[in-house]
């Protein structure tokens, strides 16, 4: 063989070798241009939060222009970073401490909720340490509720620390005092004045240093109280006392499912079996749902009144109005058929049968239980105050709110609503309704006739600006302080400054 075919023979492996070389040399290439782009984008991002930095991050190819990139790094260079400040507290107010006062509500959400204001109006005049008041859970309704399961626990204390120390529980020294039976507990006289608290219970409290108030319900007067103490008033109810978020958040959202399909009326139709009973208001139910309502009035001995003649009642006004008579009034009032009616209720007693003529007349009648599912309700189920408290935020941003009975919601929604600007709130006149209404049905009277009546009567019964009516020592009959807290209002010589 020559040397020309040996050479030819050889050729093969030195190509294979060096093609082996050059495959070697790619890889690495490769592998350092990753490592180097990774490198670079690692940089770049710590590039665009850091100022300084190597130039070639900084000029960096992007999308923006020249003038862009100019722009937003002038702006970073020249905008600081937010800060998010947390909102300020009021400072705490210095006093010398008399001693400890604590509280146990009674009656329903809003009874109980007009009894906390007072008492940290009066907490704030004898200068004592308000402890968490104490809900009621032995009333009709055994809703075992504590204070933080209805209201924002911090939010009330905080917000009212430059006029009262407000603790959660007692310090444990002052604990075991109370544990030891070393306290005084006593019922305030009903509707009494700031004096009544500084001759008769402040000295209790400086002997026994601890005062537990086992009733709250109406023991503030409603009229002849010094300004700041009705204005303290207002500011624990209209900002002190917030729903708990849990509350705020459904209540939102059954708002907003109502908002969607335009204004919305709600009616606080007070025609639940436990009212009917106390009141012995049984117009169109059957004899036999007029035994039971009997039987369960005798059942509870704290209701006083037994023998009720429920046709005197109504003529007299004391009676809620049943679906039948609230669906001709707002058929008077001209509220349109298509109006959606939100009822701020619990279980309407006789159930579809009684509600007829009031979804036949408004046919878009809805309540939290049919916007909501189960399950939104499920931690609300058996807790009747957290479900009145759904309740009372839908009734404060209705377009109108129409109550039934001038019970402790009714009054303290209308008030709130005053408040807000005075928005629309029906006061029902119901002794003159249901004569207007037994008159019409009986045929004594036009249909043109009694809307033409009840839109007069009812024309200065809207909510607007009113003077508070005070009648010197019958101050159960006075207007209710918390269903117009004029002091508190803004409107004609009302100068609203909380």
């Amino acid at each position: 063989m020559g040397i020309k075919a040996v050479e030819k023979l050889r050729c093969p492996s030195s190509v294979a070798a060096a093609a082996r070389s050059g495959l070697k040399l790619w890889m690495l290439r490769a592998v350092t241009t990753v490592l180097l782009w990774t490198s670079v984008v690692q940089f770049t991002a710590v590039g665009n939060t850091w100022t300084w930095g190597p130039r070639v991050l900084k000029g960096w190819p992007s999308c923006r222009t020249a003038r862009e990139a100019a722009a937003v790094t002038t702006t970073r260079l020249s905008t600081p970073e937010p800060v998010v400040e947390k909102a300020a507290l009021p400072p705490k107010r210095i006093y010398q401490n008399n001693g400890y006062l604590m509280v146990s509500c009674n009656g329903g959400l809003n009874q109980m909720r007009a009894a906390i204001c007072d008492m940290v109006a009066i907490a704030r005049s004898l200068n004592v340490t308000l402890i968490v008041p104490e809900l009621d859970k032995t009333s009709f309704w055994n809703d075992p509720s504590e204070f933080q399961d209805i209201f924002d626990v911090e939010h009330f204390i905080i917000s009212l620390r430059d006029e009262v120390r407000i603790l959660r529980e007692l310090p444990p020294r002052v604990k075991r005092r109370v544990e030891l039976g070393k306290f005084y507990s006593v019922p305030p006289v009903s509707w009494s004045d700031i004096s009544y608290y500084h001759k008769k219970i402040l000295p209790a409290i400086q002997k026994y240093k601890v005062l537990h108030l086992n009733r709250t319900d109406a023991r503030l007067a409603n009229n002849g109280l010094p300004l700041e103490i009705q204005r303290l008033r207002c500011r624990v109810n209209y900002s002190a006392l917030k729903f708990t978020s849990q509350i705020e958040v459904l209540g939102r959202r059954v708002i907003r499912m109502l908002r969607q399909n335009g204004p919305f009326l709600v009616i606080h139709l007070r025609y639940e079996m436990d009212m009917l009973a106390f009141s012995g208001c049984t117009q169109g139910c059957t004899p036999k749902e007029t035994e039971e309502l009997t039987r369960m009035r005798y059942a509870y001995p704290w209701w006083k009144e037994k023998v009720i003649n429920s046709f005197v009642k109504r003529k007299d006004g004391l009676c809620p109005l049943t679906p039948e008579e609230v669906a001709i009034v707002l058929r008077a009032l001209d509220i349109d058929k298509s109006m959606q009616i939100y009822i701020a209720a619990g279980e309407i007693y006789g159930g579809k049968r009684r509600m007829a003529s009031l979804t036949l007349a408004y046919p878009n009648v809805v309540r939290k239980e049919t916007l909501l599912e189960p399950s939104d309700l499920m931690f609300f189920q058996n807790h009747s105050s957290q479900m009145a408290a759904l309740d009372y935020l839908v009734s404060l941003e209705s377009d109108i709110f129409v109550p039934t009975y001038d019970g402790n919601m009714a009054k303290v929604v209308e008030g709130h609503r005053r408040y807000l600007g005075f928005k629309k709130t029906i006061m029902l006149d119901r002794k003159l309704i249901v004569e207007l209404v037994d008159q019409y049905t009986s045929g004594s009277l036009r249909w043109d006739e009694f809307a033409s009546l009840i839109k007069a009567v009812h024309s200065n019964r809207m909510g607007s600006a009113a003077t508070r009516a005070a009648i010197p020592d019958r101050p159960k009959e006075e207007d209710y302080f918390y269903a117009n807290p004029q002091e508190c209002l803004q409107g004609p010589n009302m100068l609203q400054t909380l």
